[in-house]
């Protein structure tokens, strides 16, 4: 990983050990995606995790509301501020 992110001219940076508070926002969607996807499935082959995760995934981001986007999904998110923006450009 080193040698690729050298040749892509990436830097790394990583969270330091035992310290999930350094990125609180990835540590909590990794807790729900490991307990509401990854807990309750059998993964039978590579295409049947992909089918399950991308399931979940699309639950998560259309369906859920999510208490920082005040409790909007984050489709719904998109779309009041997407309107917003269209309605700014159209009044200029």
């Amino acid at each position: 990983m080193d040698l690729w992110a050298y040749t892509n001219r990436v830097t790394l940076d990583f969270s330091r050990p035992g310290k999930p508070t350094d990125n609180p926002y990835v540590e909590s969607f990794n807790g729900k995606f490991r307990d509401e996807c990854l807990s309750v499935n059998w993964f039978l082959s590579l295409d049947d995790a992909r089918e399950k995760i991308e399931d979940f995934r699309w639950e998560y981001n259309h369906f859920r509301p999510h208490s920082a986007l005040n409790d909007l999904t984050p489709k719904e998110f998109v779309n009041l501020h997407q309107e917003t923006s269209e309605t700014l450009l159209s009044t200029v």
